[in-house]
């Protein structure tokens, strides 16, 4: 059985952030029809990722940290990529 894009996504991104929350959301129902969307779906998606390796780092730095982890599937598939990176520190979210 292959992987699907967002499962992998997931797994990349915990095995380089180990993260204390991950959330990777296909929004790419969102974008039927639009430009870059697939018929199959899973080209525009929504990260969300909780990381002590995003500690003493800009937006930015982050942002690069996570496109850095996904860049084969930025350069294929994913059309879209909202991300929101926080530390532990600054996640609001209960547990």
């Amino acid at each position: 059985m292959t992987m699907g894009i967002a499962e992998d996504m997931e797994r990349k991104l915990a095995e380089a952030l180990s993260p204390s929350r991950l959330e990777v959301v296909d929004r790419s129902h969102l974008h039927a029809g639009h430009a870059a969307a697939r018929p199959e779906g899973e080209s525009h998606f929504a990260v969300e990722v909780v990381s002590a390796a995003f500690a003493g780092k800009s937006a930015l730095q982050r942002q690069r940290m996570v496109h850095g982890v996904l860049a084969a599937e930025l350069a294929g598939a994913v059309h879209a990529l909202s991300l929101k990176t926080l530390t532990p520190e600054e996640d609001q979210s209960p547990s």
